[in-house]
């Protein structure tokens, strides 16, 4: 069948189950796969043919799973990896080396920025970061000759800034450089990016996809579509030979369509290893299954929410794009027809004994270090995942000292917002 909706490929998508084999994905929870012959294995080293020979590399239940993922947001290819970090890594990583240069949103998740700013400086790659809101020409002056991709957020982790996502693209493609975006607090199903010019899409499949806080990974997926081989020095890895696999060159043997994944398989995964283990796609595509059904529900929830923390005299400002007076609402609309997602940011008046204390009150909304699941949790980043930066980074990434990231889960809406209602009056 072809032109499934979206709906139906967050449950039939990925894996079709031949006669009398297993309706649900299988676990294959084997690190190894036999062969009958050295010949027969050996050609899977030369990547002239195609099955598995170890799990760090790759495995059948995991591929399953990155293969929905990859028709839900309309890609060629896809691979799934052990957390959103390594995703954020690899996709990097894949195309860039010591001396090349990358260009990020500035608002950035915190552990995203860190990777970017410290440890993948210290590999010898530097980035220059912009704002979302950067004009035309602070944008251009962020580009360098050595520049390898530009990188942003959807939505924005916690800032909730929207990405114009085509404005980005285009200001990547006059560079000859991909857009990566990261898609995870909007999911395919509240955006596809590659529809708006984006290259390639990860995502921290621990959120909204896993969608119960039962399992970490990440995914990577491509478009198929950048043209890598128009750039040919400037992506040599991926347009000439690769001696650590007999000179295979990914874009002849591969195609745009393969070449990129099969570049961060063959190479990254095997000397990395950040591999998502079986029993965690296992369960990474149960919660896909229920994407589509859980989704509204957050973005209805966490619209009410936003409305009445909006409303309270005891609340300082809220960022929320589903909000006609947000600063984003117009390219929401437009990238995000469906809804904002379930987070929520906001400050208390006070500040940030004021935000400590009001966490304090809370009795249904959970603060832990997590977001985008079926339950209401919240954070303050400043004291958390935005913990190493200055106060100049945090401004920068739109992380105010009084900032509280609430993700809004699928609870009774009413239940949610007392809880919030009993928490201020007792402040």
């Amino acid at each position: 069948m072809k032109n499934l909706s979206l709906e139906t490929k967050c449950i039939q998508g990925g894996y079709v189950p031949g006669n009398g084999e297993p309706r649900q994905i299988p676990i294959i929870q084997s690190t190894t796969f036999k062969y009958d012959t050295s010949e027969d294995m050996g050609k899977l080293f030369d990547l002239e043919a195609s099955g598995y020979f170890y799990t760090r590399l790759q495995n059948p239940t995991s591929d399953y799973v990155a293969a929905k993922i990859c028709e839900l947001e309309g890609g060629t290819a896809a691979m799934l990896t052990s957390s959103g970090q390594a995703a954020s890594f690899y996709s990097i990583f894949n195309i860039a080396s010591c001396g090349d240069h990358i260009v990020s949103l500035s608002t950035i998740y915190g552990g995203t920025y860190n990777l970017f700013a410290v440890t993948m400086k210290r590999m010898g790659i530097e980035f220059t970061f912009v704002s979302p809101y950067a004009t035309d020409e602070e944008l251009e002056a962020a580009f360098k000759p050595n520049t390898k991709a530009v990188f942003g957020e959807t939505i924005a982790n916690p800032a909730l800034a929207v990405l114009d996502i085509e404005r980005f693209a285009n200001a990547a493609h006059a560079h000859g450089v991909p857009l990566i975006v990261d898609n995870t607090f909007a999911t395919p199903y509240l955006c596809r990016p590659f529809e708006f010019g984006a290259d390639i899409v990860i995502h921290s499949t621990t959120k909204y996809l896993d969608g119960h806080g039962a399992t970490t990974g990440g995914c990577i997926v491509d478009s198929g579509k950048f043209d890598w081989t128009r750039y040919p020095d400037k992506f040599a890895g991926l347009c000439t030979p690769d001696d650590s696999y007999h000179g295979v060159t990914y874009t002849e043997r591969f195609g745009l369509e393969g070449a990129f994944i099969t570049k961060a398989t063959a190479q990254l995964m095997r000397d990395f290893g950040s591999t998502q283990s079986p029993q965690n796609a296992y369960i990474l595509n149960l919660g896909i299954e229920t994407l589509h059904v859980r989704m509204p529900r957050h973005c209805e929830n966490a619209l009410k929410v936003a409305k009445f923390l909006s409303e309270n005299e005891k609340i300082a400002w809220v960022k929320y794009s589903g909000l006609e007076s947000d600063k984003d609402y117009a390219l929401a609309q437009k990238y995000l027809p469906k809804g904002s997602c379930g987070v929520v940011s906001f400050g208390v008046k006070g500040g940030r004994k004021a935000a400590e204390a009001f966490m304090k009150k809370l009795k249904i909304a959970a603060i832990a270090t997590h977001v985008a699941d079926a339950h209401t949790c919240c954070l303050h980043p400043a004291s958390a995942t935005h913990r190493q930066m200055n106060d100049e980074e945090l401004i920068a990434a739109g992380v105010s000292p009084d900032l509280i990231r609430l993700s809004v889960g699928i609870e009774n809406a009413d239940d949610i917002i007392n809880d919030i209602k009993e928490a201020l009056e007792n402040i």
